[in-house]
């Protein structure tokens, strides 16, 4: 045996894993941290990547983009549509938007419009429940983004009404609140029809925040799903416990859709929630957004077929 043989194998180093937060929001919906101050935080938080999730809108995305090409790290794009499903309101996320896609942005218009439309009826229902509070104030703490409700509730807080955003919501803008006001959504189906068609992929965001009661609703509820284009479900997110996240995954193998996970940052202020790592815990790997991403290939190739009958 020779010197080389009496050697041991180096035994090849495991790369460490990489992490990716795939729900965060920007000052163009209702987060307060500009998109290029999110990329800079992911970045910080050594993110492999970050996804843009902006409600009705993807105005945000070529200023993440851009920052994202100087900070070293992957911008993906993406949305949040809110949905009307049988039991109530869900939320779909959109991946690997193309954010070029011609009829997108008059669509998204029209979902931004039905927002804007409600905000003054919010005030005064407020207003008549004797809340010291005008519409100017919202508009001047949104400061140029789209109004809504999260921007309603920072000047509540403001004000005293309430001592955070989800006491807010609790008393008087959640939907069982007083001063809730119903907006334009469109239909799962619809807003499924909306991201495909911008060659994205749709996932069903935070599965546990959907009005349905029983597990087995939810699985009914994700076949049916399934069966309108859905491609994903968000597994991971902020807050969610091990059994949480076990029988999402296990719901997402049963139905053969994807995996995602993300932290909802907002940046609210006080708020717990931090970019990659939610409320501490969280760990989106990688392979989530790798997996994603060869969806929308996908996704974009069915797209480009012709139709043929």
């Amino acid at each position: 045996m020779n010197e080389q043989q009496e050697t041991p194998r180096k035994r090849r180093r495991k790369r460490p894993e990489r992490y990716v937060d795939l729900q965060v929001h920007t000052t163009f919906s209702d987060g307060t941290r500009s998109p290029t101050e999110v990329v800079k935080l992911a970045s910080a938080a050594k993110l492999k990547a970050v996804a843009i999730t902006d409600h009705d809108t993807i105005d945000g995305i070529p200023e993440a983009l851009a920052q994202g090409t100087r900070s070293r790290i992957e911008v993906i794009a993406g949305l949040e549509i809110a949905a009307n499903c049988l039991t109530g309101i869900m939320d779909i996320l959109g991946y690997f938007i193309d954010i070029a896609s011609p009829s997108l942005e008059s669509r998204l218009r029209r979902l931004r419009e039905s927002r804007e439309e409600r905000n003054p009826k919010i005030i005064a229902k407020l207003q008549d429940m004797g809340v010291d509070i005008v519409y100017g104030e919202v508009i001047e703490i949104a400061g140029g983004a789209t109004v809504g409700r999260p921007h309603i509730a920072r000047v509540l807080v403001q004000k005293g009404c309430a001592k955070d955003i989800d006491e807010a919501f609790r008393r008087y803008l959640g939907r069982n609140a007083p001063a809730y006001v119903p907006k334009e959504r469109p239909s799962s189906g619809r807003a499924i029809e909306l991201i495909r068609d911008a060659g994205g992929v749709p996932v069903l965001a935070h599965p546990d925040t959907i009005d349905i009661g029983l597990e087995g609703d939810l699985d009914l509820l994700v076949a049916r799903l399934v069966r309108e284009g859905l491609l994903g479900i968000e597994v991971m997110y902020s807050g969610y416990e091990i059994k949480t996240t076990t029988s999402l995954t296990r719901l997402a193998e049963k139905h053969n859709i994807l995996a995602a996970g993300g932290s909802d940052f907002h940046g609210d202020p006080g708020s717990d929630i931090q970019i990659g790592t939610g409320k501490g815990e969280l760990r989106v790997p990688y392979r989530f957004a790798e997996s994603l991403r060869d969806a929308a290939r996908l996704v974009r190739r069915k797209t480009a077929e012709p139709a043929h009958g």
